[in-house]
């Protein structure tokens, strides 16, 4: 079996001796090419740990990460901020836009970053804008566009490298029902139609029956795992 996130026994500590905090306690994790992963669990569970290690941008304390099969931390020095740029895709609570860039600007910079500019990465940024549904918003700012637009141009930014992993951070949290599951359900057609596997943090139950899989944590453990296929149907997969 394929796996584009693997994570074995996963541990991130922070301090020492009677100040020592164990936030993530021998954590596993496996996510397929093309899954829409939920991740939740109260406050404090280590949900956002998790992701910081997942996304790169913390190292775990003990354990073993890997990303398309190749093991991460295992004494190799690496260049972590050209893997997040090439392979990794995030979008976040607030979409987190640039506000002096307009919605066409903000899907360009991360082609930038990798290298691809020009007529090249403009129209891959269209391209990725009018599948989005928001090619018509291309020249407007931030401040311009609807929550739900907003969130639609994060998307695209996210898939303007080409990732074959997105992680989300409460990406319905400042929106409506209405729009929150719009943009779950158009997750799910990305990691359909793409292949992509998204990983989503968050504590709204509302969106649970638009993934495949998803976990519990609860003090750095899962404690808790349920499939599209054994979900119960009039219910919420998990409460608080």
């Amino acid at each position: 079996m394929e796996y584009v996130v693997q994570a074995e026994k996963l541990v991130k500590t922070y301090g020492e001796g009677h100040n020592r905090v164990e936030v993530l306690k021998g954590l596993d994790l496996a996510v397929r090419p093309g899954e829409l992963f939920a991740i939740m669990g109260p406050s404090g569970s280590g949900k956002t740990t998790l992701l910081n290690i997942l996304g790169l941008v913390i190292e775990p304390t003990e354990g073993r990460l890997r990303l398309g099969g190749e093991d991460i931390y295992n004494g190799k020095r690496r260049d972590l901020q050209r893997l997040r740029r090439e392979r990794i895709g995030f979008i976040f609570q607030f979409a987190n836009l640039i506000p002096f860039l307009t919605a066409r600007e903000n899907v360009l910079l991360p082609l930038e970053l990798i290298g691809v500019r020009g007529r090249q990465a403009v129209q891959k940024g269209m391209e990725l804008l009018d599948y989005l549904e928001v090619a018509d918003r291309a020249e407007h700012l931030p401040e311009q566009l609807s929550g739900g637009e907003r969130q639609r141009v994060a998307i695209a930014r996210a898939l303007a490298n080409e990732p074959r992993v997105i992680l989300a951070d409460e990406p319905t949290a400042s929106l409506d029902s209405e729009r929150g599951l719009s943009v779950m359900r158009l997750l799910r057609k990305l990691s359909s139609e793409r292949g992509t596997a998204i990983l989503v943090v968050t504590h709204d139950t509302r969106m649970i029956g638009e993934v495949d899989r998803v976990i519990r944590l609860i003090d750095g453990q899962v404690v808790d795992e349920v499939t599209e296929s054994t979900a119960p149907s009039e219910q919420p997969v998990i409460q608080h």
